[in-house]
């Protein structure tokens, strides 16, 4: 096995970053003239995100709607400020200004809650990147497949190759041997870059057929991702690679949104907001899922930082953002953090993943020993994290020209489950977020018994998958002239048979009265 260290240093990156202006969060006081409203969605909402809300009976409330366009025009008429982003679900505005009396016009407007100051150009960064991780190259894809009980190979509906371990600690080859690859599910990624996507051939198939459907830049306010950070692309093939024999990702058929909102030339609370105003983005486009491998508590200047008390589920915006999200039916997926080793408030998970809506995934390897690094909980109001555990250690992932090699990091085991979520959504589109989450954790080996560490465990999709099934099962009695009369429906495939049973007075066990295969 072939070994080297990638070690990318963007030295022009931080330089461009130490210039720029100081950044401030303005809180607004409310949407008042806002042009649309809660009874006509169709202005700012698209008819996934509608019909999302409709399905799982949730309210389009006044969140949803966009920021007072004449607030917005007063904020951009005061000289020498520039507008970033917005967010609607917090109502607040990002803004550039390194003029004193434009931030006093600001905070004099009748419309203007609060002013905070979160990236200060004065303050240089001084930390190494986050995002670099050690890669080992694959000399020889692994065979796909595993060794049954009786010494043969079951044969699997795809030829994963080398990853195969990753999505069979899961059982998550029966989703896929059923037919569920996330074909239909609409996935939105936030990361530090996706460099190479556009010419990765481990992407081929996704490109070809028009499954990302759109990409932008909130770091740089432009529609290119593909020549950034590559840590975006790591996590990316981990679920959409399509490369039979080599690797196969695990939702591979599922479509994609790609942000960019980390910079990683330095660390502020501005990538919080890059985040929140992707992630309303997607919402209103109809994303069904948010994978994101990032996560925040220490920033350039410490009196920004989040304590662990302070990554408590309500305390930062992106945190709070998320849960919005999840509120809004989506299935938020974020990574714990790889903090684990550490002795002391660094250790315990970052936020968003801290959030109580929010699924933060730890790290283990394929055999299910847990990664020394993944970050523990419980978050800072004691509720467990991590939630659920996936392959982090040893990660199998496509490098930019598509070969595959393996690496370690919460960034990794996130979207790997990530995809199979996806394709359980797939199986179930008519459950909530909230309800796949519950089988899935409820499938997982520690569920009786979770941990800091573990949190509920290893998730098992087969279970998960049967969970929701028999959660489908709906029946009723009918008797009439000494007649029984048994009724039910549920959702079932081929591979569902009922049995009939009866035990009569004074019986100990039942009988079989009839039997059927659903077909």
């Amino acid at each position: 096995m072939k070994k080297f260290y990638l070690f990318l240093i963007f030295f022009s990156c931080a330089l461009c970053s130490f210039s720029q202006f100081s950044r401030y969060i303005i809180q607004l006081t409310d949407k008042a003239g806002t042009p649309h409203s809660l009874s006509n969605a169709s202005t700012y909402l698209s008819s996934k995100s509608i019909a999302r809300r409709t399905a799982h009976n949730i309210a389009i409330d006044s969140t949803d709607l966009p920021l007072s366009p004449a607030y917005l025009a007063a904020l951009a008429a005061v000289p020498n400020v520039t507008i970033y982003n917005k967010s609607k679900w917090l109502n607040q505005v990002l803004i550039r200004t390194n003029d004193p009396a434009a931030l006093a016009m600001i905070n004099n407007l009748s419309f203007v809650k609060s002013s905070k100051k979160i990236a200060n150009n004065s303050i240089a960064p001084v930390r190494n990147s986050k995002l670099n991780e050690t890669i080992k190259v694959l000399d020889k894809p692994v065979v796909f497949g595993t060794t049954n009980t009786a010494g043969k190979q079951d044969i699997q509906a795809l030829s994963y190759g080398s990853n195969f371990g990753q999505i069979h600690i899961h059982d998550g080859e029966f989703l896929h041997n059923k037919g569920f690859t996330g074909k239909g599910i609409e996935m939105a990624m936030m990361d530090a870059g996706f460099y190479g996507y556009l010419t990765n051939p481990a992407f081929d198939s996704i490109r070809l057929q028009g499954r990302i459907l759109g990409t932008w830049d909130y770091v740089a306010n432009e529609a290119s991702v593909n020549e950034d950070h590559y840590h975006g692309s790591i996590c990316f093939s981990t679920i959409s690679a399509n490369t039979p024999g080599l690797m196969i990702g695990t939702a591979p058929h599922a479509k994609f949104w790609l942000f960019r909102t980390e910079d990683d030339a330095s660390e502020t609370p501005v990538e919080e907001q890059n985040w929140i105003a992707a992630a309303e983005f997607a919402d209103s486009c109809g994303a069904q899922i948010f994978t994101t491998s990032l996560g925040y508590n220490e920033f350039d200047d410490p009196s920004l930082s989040y304590s662990h008390a302070q990554r408590d589920g309500n305390t930062s915006m992106i945190t709070r953002a998320a849960d919005l999200a999840a509120k809004k039916g989506i299935l938020v997926m974020n990574s714990a953090g790889n903090y684990g080793a550490y002795g002391n408030d660094y250790k315990y998970v970052l936020v968003p993943a801290d959030g109580d809506s929010v699924v933060a995934v730890g790290a283990v390897d394929v055999n299910g020993n847990l990664g020394s690094f993944s970050s523990r909980g419980p978050n800072g109001a004691g509720k467990i994290k991590p939630n659920i555990v996936s392959v982090g250690v040893e990660t199998v992932f496509a490098m930019s020209d598509g070969t595959v090699a393996t690496t370690s990091g919460t960034s990794l085991s996130n979207p790997n489950i990530a995809g199979l979520m996806a394709c359980l959504w797939q199986a179930f589109p008519e459950r909530s977020n909230m309800q796949i989450l519950d089988a899935v954790q409820k499938s997982a080996h520690k569920y009786s018994n979770p941990d800091p560490d573990f949190g509920y465990g290893i998730p098992n999709f087969r279970k998960a998958y049967n969970i929701l099934m028999a959660q489908s099962f709906e029946h009723s009695f009918g008797f009439n002239n000494s007649l029984l009369s048994l009724n039910w429906k549920m959702k079932a495939d081929t591979s569902v048979s009922f049995i009939i049973e009866r035990k009569t007075p004074g019986a100990t066990d039942f009988t079989v009265v009839d039997s059927m295969r659903y077909n």
